[in-house]
């Protein structure tokens, strides 16, 4: 599909939508790759410079063309700790400039162990940083060198420190699970680890081996969890965060109370948002656009492309079953002005006779077991809807 400006300039309609949305800045930049990642990325930091004077002209346009308040700022990466403080601080500024943002707006950056953190950090937190998400991974050094990350696990413990000292006090820390040769007893490790730093958001991820990735290429190396192995340790998580007093608020998180990713809850809510930079995506006035995965065409001229709409039927279900609040016919019949099919609820009550979700008067949520399954429930859930 030809990219095109969207909305175009041409036809373009201010939009006075009172509801917030989330900003996501794109920081397209690594060092080096890690072995398991397939998102969009270079190393061309000698062209970071310009970047950020793109990306702050592009957020400008952006202001022009909605007039929708800023509940969230989300720089994600690439790394976004490869920026220097008058970097960060001019992407914060141009938001701020050209956009109503709300008052003690969540500000997030993920950071990267390996950088240096010790004036970084204090300087993002002037700019009005207020939350980072840092990559650990694994506390355990022979496992990050596969995923071929460039940190030890002392140097996230260091970067865990600094952030404390520098005044943060919303953390969450990434961690992945499944990895090769892993076994209940290194995932502990990695578990006792996070719990003695004991951060206020936790996101957990399975590893996927992406096709094309070093990883990937190299699988035959390596000895993987197998399926029941895989869904052993997802449970192994559950409980020790759980147990530990965190909530398991969707399939792949888990925080302290009050301390989820607004940012990212907006994506599960069916929420709209502005994404800038290659690769990023965006949601707003109910259409969906991106822009393509190459850093030079963004320089040169920043276009998006028409993905079709969002927010539907099955989207509401889709993205409301990974909550632990799941959903509801009250909200559905808000949103679309129809009820949740019987059938599905007939659906439902099989599942949570196996255990795997639950029915709470008009409420649908999956159990912790359920969401080792949730793919195929969901699936199941959507055919309803057809």
């Amino acid at each position: 599909m030809k990219p095109t400006q969207q909305p175009s300039p041409a036809v373009a309609q201010v939009l006075f939508l009172t509801n917030p949305i989330g900003i996501y800045i794109h920081i397209p930049f690594c060092v080096q790759k890690c072995n398991y990642c397939n998102f969009y990325s270079v190393n061309k930091t000698e062209l970071v410079s310009n970047y950020v004077d793109k990306a702050a002209k592009e957020l400008k346009r952006w202001g022009g063309l909605t007039a929708r308040p800023v509940s969230s700022i989300y720089f994600g990466g690439g790394t976004p700790s490869l920026l220097d403080s008058k970097q960060f601080d001019l992407l914060v500024n141009a938001v701020y400039k050209n956009f109503a943002v709300e008052t003690g707006a969540e500000i997030t950056a993920e950071i990267n162990p390996a950088d240096n953190l010790d004036v970084l950090l204090p300087d993002f937190k002037k700019s009005g940083c207020n939350r980072l998400s840092i990559g650990l991974q694994s506390g355990n050094d022979d496992e990050l060198k596969i995923l071929g990350r460039r940190h030890t696990v002392n140097d996230a413990v260091s970067a865990f420190e600094t952030a404390r000292k520098s005044g943060f006090d919303n953390i969450s820390l990434d961690l992945m699970t499944s990895l090769p040769f892993s076994t209940e007893k290194t995932l502990k490790n990695s578990l006792d680890l996070i719990l003695s730093l004991s951060p206020e958001h936790i996101s957990t991820y399975m590893l996927k081996l992406e096709e094309g990735t070093p990883l990937h290429k190299i699988r035959n190396n390596f000895v993987f969890p197998d399926d029941d192995a895989a869904a052993e340790q997802y449970m192994q998580t559950h409980f020790a965060l759980t147990g530990a007093g965190y909530e398991h608020y969707e399939i792949s998180n888990f925080a302290k109370k009050g301390y989820e990713s607004r940012h990212n809850s907006l994506y599960w809510d069916c929420g709209e948002y502005l994404g800038v930079g290659p690769a990023a995506h965006l949601f707003l006035d109910g259409k969906r656009f991106y822009y393509q995965n190459d850093l030079h065409a963004f320089l040169d001229n920043p276009t998006t492309v028409l993905d079709g709409v969002g927010g539907g039927q099955d989207e509401y279900v889709m993205l409301g079953l990974r909550l632990k609040k799941g959903i509801s016919d009250n909200e559905f019949f808000k949103r679309y002005g129809t009820h949740l099919p019987t059938t599905l609820f007939d659906k439902a009550r099989l599942f949570e006779k196996n255990g795997l979700c639950k029915i709470d008067g008009d409420n649908i949520s999956l159990t912790a077991q359920g969401m080792l399954v949730s793919n195929s429930i969901i699936t199941s859930f959507i055919e309803e809807l057809i």
